[in-house]
C-alpha cells in the first residue's frame, strides 16, 4: 500500500481525501507545508501532496528515498525542482484546471471595491459615519482592461469585462487569433497596454521569463492612475516598482491578492518569540506600508478560494494520485 502524505491540509480537505482515499493507500495529514524543516515527516512517504507554500527544492527532495511522485494541489509549480525531480524519476503533477472562473470573479471584486470605495465606505459606516464625502468613484464601462497573460483566467477576465461595456486589450506570448475575434479584445505589445490600460490585471504563470515582468524600468510607461490587480503571482512585479507607483501616483489604487514575502509573514505573530531574519522583517515592513494606504485592498491569497474550485482541486489531486498507482500518470508537468 502506497504512502501519501499530504501538507497544507485544511480539515476540509482531511475529510474529502479521507473518504476518496482511505483503504488504498496509508495516508498522512500535515497543516504545515512541506520544507526542509520539517522534511523527516516524509523521509517513508511514496507520494507527498503539496501546496504553494511547501518548497521542495533539491535539498528537500534529496532526503526523500522512497518519494515517486509529487502531486501539487496547484496549477503553478515553481515551488518544485523540476529538473531534480526528472533526475531522480520523480513523477511531477498537477491542477491544470480548476478555478478560471473562481479567479476571475475574484479580480473584478477587487476592481468594483476600488472603483466604487466600497472597501473606504465599509470601514466608514462601521463607524457609524455614513457621510459620502471622498467615496465618488468611477465607471468602468468604456474603460481599457489591460490582461497580462490571456489564457484560461485571463479570458474569464475579457469575457467579465465586455459584460461590463470594457474595452479589453491583452498581453501575451501565445496568441490566440481565434479567441481574440470571439472575445473582441486586441493584442498588443507590453508597452503599449502599460501605456493605454486604466485598469492593469496580471494572470500570466510565474517563470524566469516573468520574474519582475513589471519593474522599474517600465514602470513610468504606466498610464497615470492606473488600478494595478494581481491574482496570480506576486512575483510578476518588482516590489520597490509596485511602491514607486503608489507613492507616486502612478497607480491610483492597487488590489493585491498576493504579495512578495506573503510567505514568510504568515507566522508574524511568533515572530516576538523566536529568531527572526531581516528578510522575514523586510518582508512584515513592505507589507504594513501596503496595508496603510487606503488606495491598496489586499487579500491573503483567497482568489481561488470557493467551495466549488476547492472541490475540484481535491477531485483532481485525487484522480492524479489513483492515475499514477495504476500507471497511466496524468496532468504531467514537464
Amino acid at each position: 500500500m502506497l504512502k501519501i502524505n499530504f501538507y497544507e491540509v485544511t480539515p476540509t480537505d482531511k475529510r474529502f481525501l479521507n473518504k476518496a482515499l482511505r483503504g488504498r493507500f496509508q495516508l498522512g495529514f500535515f497543516p504545515e507545508p512541506l520544507t526542509a524543516k520539517n522534511v523527516a515527516t516524509a523521509r517513508n512517504a511514496d507520494i507527498v501532496s503539496v501546496f504553494i507554500y511547501s518548497v521542495l527544492d533539491k535539498g528537500t527532495l534529496s532526503k526523500l528515498p522512497r518519494l515517486r511522485c509529487v502531486a501539487t494541489r496547484s496549477t503553478g509549480f515553481n515551488h518544485i525542482d523540476l529538473k531534480y525531480a526528472a533526475a531522480k524519476k520523480i513523477t511531477v503533477c498537477n491542477v491544470p484546471y480548476y478555478g478560471e472562473n473562481t479567479v476571475a470573479e475574484h479580480t473584478f471584486g477587487l476592481i468594483l471595491a476600488l472603483s466604487r470605495n466600497i472597501h473606504k465606505a465599509y470601514v466608514r459606516t462601521v463607524r457609524n459615519n455614513f457621510s459620502p464625502e471622498g467615496l465618488e468613484g468611477w465607471d468602468i464601462k468604456g474603460k481599457n482592461l489591460g490582461v497580462i497573460g490571456a489564457g484560461g483566467i485571463g479570458s474569464h477576465v475579457i469575457k467579465i469585462a465586455k459584460g461590463f461595456g470594457m474595452n479589453v486589450i491583452a498581453y501575451d506570448v501565445r496568441r490566440n487569433h481565434f479567441l481574440e475575434e470571439v472575445l473582441g479584445f486586441r493584442y498588443v505589445a507590453l508597452d503599449e497596454l502599460l501605456g493605454k490600460s486604466d485598469i492593469i490585471s496580471l494572470h500570466c504563470p510565474y517563470n524566469k521569463t516573468t520574474h519582475h515582468l513589471i519593474n522599474m524600468k517600465n514602470i513610468g510607461l504606466v498610464k497615470k492612475g492606473a488600478l494595478f490587480i494581481n491574482t496570480a503571482r506576486a512575483g510578476l512585479i518588482e516590489t520597490e516598482a509596485l511602491h514607486y507607483a503608489l507613492e507616486s501616483g502612478i497607480f491610483g489604487g492597487a488590489g493585491l491578492d498576493v504579495f512578495e514575502g506573503e510567505d514568510l509573514v504568515k507566522e508574524e505573530n511568533q515572530m516576538l518569540t523566536r529568531n527572526v531574519s531581516v528578510e522575514h522583517l523586510k518582508a512584515v515592513l513592505e507589507k504594513n506600508i501596503l496595508l496603510n494606504r487606503e488606495n491598496v485592498i489586499m487579500t491573503p491569497h483567497i482568489a481561488f478560494d470557493s467551495v466549488e474550485a476547492v472541490e475540484r482541486i481535491l477531485q483532481t489531486t485525487v484522480d492524479n494520485i489513483s492515475s499514477f498507482a495504476t500507471g497511466s500518470p496524468a496532468n504531467l508537468v514537464r
